[in-house]
């Protein structure tokens, strides 16, 4: 089974546990139980400050809890108030609402801005965001349908294996009666034999032994469509459907391992048993109403037009996005998609542009303005030590699995937040990124060296953080380089 990526998110109808691939899973309330008090306390495991975004994301999730129990004839008319979030890069926009979309369970994308054209460019569209949001609705729905049919699936890919393994008995010649007792008996010994496999594979001592099975290939033209137009983007996936049904799929015989026999086979198995129109329908209604879509970059594409230079499309492409975020259908190869309670949270660093350069009609359409602070030496202290996946607990981890214990002395951790903060100032700020790059510097020649450490526990103080940091500081041309 494929392997969960970071936008295959865990999802439970009723909210449930919202919990991480991959990470420890903890009991959460079900989201229609979390007040939104409840939804910020959960985001502060991850995020350091920022109570006023948390607090905007948090009463936009629970709006959407509550515009479920509406009648269907008001919950229609109730559209998602879309969040503007401004603030400089590094200070959390992003993982904000990544963080509520796993909490919640809802399919989230993450588009740029900027990536995006004016219709009559060469480039993506704008509508391309919709179709990633339904795909990555896909994904997940797919996920939590083969979950539910994993062990049936397991069952029969049993079943076949041990049929490989141990062929059915085949049926005596005309003329050659056998007597009942002797059939029982053969069925007796064959069931037998059958239940010694059994238990011999599941104890994977089989696991190398070579089988002959067959597998289906597809026989199909390759070819490639390449087009400009933003409509087109899923013609040549369409047109590759339709053709493998043309041309039908041969099956060929090949000879694996019984290892990877059971996996094909359980793949099979569940492709047989999962009903993707029933998926793709569930994907839909959860892409139209749980959706919440991320548009980073946003100040990229603020400003009026020029009329000429690279950006010359700026304006159309907030033009584009407009109908998007008010409500329209997109067509997706899934159908129409209908963008109207999908909620938009959009974000940028406005250094140069401000959120009233954008074009009105585009103002209108996120009316909630949350302003992210810029990050003090407390607030690097805090990141350094406190989210659950915090840089120091995670280079701890790292450096474990050689063996090396690592520790940091609260000296130490200041220094380094109050480099970072230094650096910050006298640089561009780029907030809590500017950390991955002092630590790195940090530990760097401790990272290199930590597999042939005679030596496997270390302490890292202010002295140690000052010598690795001292000459790069100083040097302020080098430090524009390196940190």
């Amino acid at each position: 089974m494929a392997s969960k990526s970071d936008k295959d998110l865990i999802y439970m109808p009723n909210g449930g546990n919202g919990a991480v691939p991959g990470e420890n899973p903890e009991m959460l309330p079900a989201l229609d139980d979390m007040t939104p008090r409840e939804i910020v306390a959960e985001l502060d495991k991850y995020i350091v400050g920022q109570n006023a975004a948390k607090r905007a994301v948090a009463v936009a999730l629970r709006n959407r809890v509550r515009r479920q129990k509406l009648p269907p004839e008001i919950a229609e008319d109730v559209l998602p108030k879309n969040i503007l979030m401004i603030g400089p890069t590094g200070v959390g926009k992003t993982e904000i609402a990544r963080r509520l979309a796993r909490l919640a369970g809802c399919p989230f994308v993450k588009v740029e801005a900027s990536k995006y054209t004016e219709v009559g460019y060469v480039g993506r569209d704008v509508e391309s965001m919709v179709r990633d949001l339904v795909e990555t609705s896909i994904d997940m729905v797919r996920e939590e349908r083969l979950d539910e049919v994993a062990e049936r699936a397991e069952q029969a890919a049993e079943e076949r294996v041990l049929d490989l393994l141990l062929p059915p008995a085949a049926p005596a010649p005309p003329g050659q009666g056998v007597s009942e007792a002797e059939a029982t008996a053969q069925r007796e010994q064959t069931q037998r034999t059958r239940e010694k496999l059994r238990a011999q594979l599941r104890e994977g001592k089989l696991d190398q032994r070579m089988v002959d099975i067959e597998v289906r290939e597809r026989a199909m033209p390759s070819f490639e469509i390449i087009s400009n137009q933003g409509g087109m983007e899923d013609m040549d996936l369409n047109i590759k459907d339709m053709l493998s049904g043309m041309f039908g799929q041969q099956k060929k015989k090949r000879k694996m391992t019984v290892a990877d026999a059971f996996e094909y086979l359980i793949q099979e198995e569940e492709n047989k048993l999962l009903d993707m129109d029933q998926v793709t329908r569930a994907a839909v209604e959860r892409a139209e109403q749980m959706g919440i879509i991320f548009i980073d970059e946003i100040d990229k594409v603020a400003g009026r037009e020029s009329g000429h230079g690279p950006d010359v499309s700026r304006e159309g492409v907030q033009r584009d996005i407009l109908p998007i975020i008010e409500g329209t259908t997109v067509n997706t190869r899934y159908g129409m998609i209908r963008t109207d309670h999908i909620l938009f949270i959009a974000a940028g660093a406005f250094h140069v542009t401000k959120p009233s350069d954008l074009i009105p009609e585009l103002q209108g359409r996120l009316p909630i303005r949350v302003e992210l602070q810029s990050l003090k030496e407390e607030d690097f202290v805090r990141i350094l030590t406190e989210p659950k996946n915090a840089l120091i607990k995670q280079y701890v981890a790292l450096l474990e699995t050689e063996g090396v214990k690592l520790s940091f002395s609260d000296d130490a951790i200041e220094t380094i937040a109050k480099f970072a903060t230094s650096v910050n100032e006298q640089t561009e700020n780029i907030g809590a990124r500017r950390l991955h790059t002092i630590l790195e510097k940090v530990l760097d020649e401790l990272s290199f060296e930590a597999p042939d450490l005679k030596k496997k526990t270390v302490k890292i103080d202010a002295a140690y953080v000052t010598k690795q940091l001292a000459d790069i500081v100083k040097n302020q041309d080098l430090s524009r380089y390196i940190l």
